[in-house]
């Protein structure tokens, strides 16, 4: 029979396996006492619902990352596990499945969301559990505000608002009119500094209407702003009733070039506003990236990889998560210890991270600094039309 004093040590010992084990920390001396089995990485995504392309396109960028990785040999040789969540495109849906991903299966970090909307709901989830959450594309400068544990590596809405601003101004736009998602924030957020911007620039706003995602008449507000006679009309929203408005926009005769922002990027655009030379023939979009500009080797074995398991050219959300994926297994290759304080100190590091939409830096406030392209709809693809620096529009 032990001894109390034995029994109380064995039970410390215990205690600190079992910590160990939580917080996932790292042995230098390759003890398997205390290396995790697996690194558990959380990811939500709108496989299905509204917006199920902007899931279905990150998810399989991520997916990539993560088997490149393990077939690597994983995190100092400790695989990783991808969980991923179906958010059915829904904000209360987001924070549920992430505080599943959190509490449930115990993730060290969380990959997600593309909509801003639902990465503002579960962001707090990650803030509170020190958890952090790496989103491929939400746009909404609000997003990485929800605290310290919250990163993006794509450029923010007032960003590129700003250069859809300079774009305008700089085609000879002088009356621009606004059709606004009124419940999406990246649409919101989008408008507002566009017209922020545009103003600044000597441009007038002509005409603001609004719609919600889901409607499919919108010819009474259209009608409404082509009453304004404005030169162009932003649609900041996403590409599920962007088509639609491009459609019904050209039947009333409202003949304008139709602008937006990365919420177009969908191989779904095109279809949806009547196909090839279609509703949408030589209307502009900024983006994050575009295959043909980007010449280095990581780019370029990226996209050969991709084709070769998808059958289909990768667009920007799954080049951006497949980017938001790497940055994190770079910082869990540069951690100590895989918890949430020590991957968040090694992420707030990340300088010219080499990914596959250009070089990324993540700044002071957890976001990447990069160019925008401007798209311009031709046939049933995409061209590069123009790009924007943020030294060229001053920021």
């Amino acid at each position: 029979m032990c001894s109390a004093s034995t029994i109380r040590a064995l039970i410390g010992a215990a205690a600190v396996c079992a910590a160990l084990t939580l917080t996932g920390c790292k042995d230098k001396s390759g003890s398997s006492a205390s290396r995790p089995k697996e690194i558990v990485i959380g990811e939500y995504a709108s496989l299905t619902g509204t917006t199920a392309t902007f899931g279905t396109s990150t998810h399989r960028g991520v997916q990539m990352a993560i088997d490149a990785a393990n077939a690597e040999g994983g995190i100092n040789g400790i695989k990783l596990k991808l969980l991923t969540e179906d958010d059915a495109s829904k904000p209360d849906v987001a924070r549920t499945v992430v505080t599943k991903l959190i509490a449930q299966y115990k993730a060290v970090a969380i990959l997600g969301e593309v909509a801003s909307t639902r990465s503002l709901a579960a962001a707090p989830v990650c803030q509170q559990n020190q958890v952090p959450m790496i989103t491929p594309s939400s746009t909404n400068p609000e997003v990485t505000k929800k605290g310290d544990y919250i990163f993006r590596v794509c450029f923010t809405d007032d960003f590129q608002a700003a250069v859809m601003a300079h774009f305008a101004h700089d085609q000879g736009y002088k009356r621009v009119a606004v059709f606004t998602d009124m419940k999406n924030d990246y649409s919101v957020a989008f408008a507002q500094h566009f017209a922020e911007e545009y103003k600044r620039l000597g441009g007038v706003i002509a005409a603001e209407q609004v719609y919600q995602e889901g409607d499919t008449d919108f010819k009474a507000q259209l009608t409404y702003l082509k009453a304004a006679n404005p030169d162009a009309v932003l649609v900041p929203g996403y590409y599920s009733e962007v088509g639609t408005i491009a459609r019904q926009a050209r039947e009333i005769g409202l003949s304008v070039p139709l602008m937006g922002g990365d919420g177009w990027d969908s191989p779904r655009l095109i279809p949806g506003a009547g196909g090839a030379n279609g509703a949408l023939e030589g209307c502009y979009f900024s983006n994050h990236y575009f295959a043909t500009e980007l010449k280095e080797k990581v780019t370029q074995d990226f996209l050969k990889a991709y084709q070769a398991k998808y059958n289909v050219s990768p667009d920007a959300l799954a080049a951006l998560g497949y980017d938001a994926a790497r940055i994190l297994i770079d910082a869990l290759n540069r951690c100590t210890k895989y918890d949430g304080p020590s991957i968040r100190d090694a992420l707030t590091k990340t300088r010219d991270f080499a990914g596959v939409t250009g070089k990324i830096t993540l700044d002071s406030n957890r976001n990447a600094r990069k160019a925008a392209l401007i798209l311009q709809i031709k046939g049933d693809k995409f061209a590069v039309y123009k790009s924007y620096t943020p030294e060229q529009i001053g920021q």
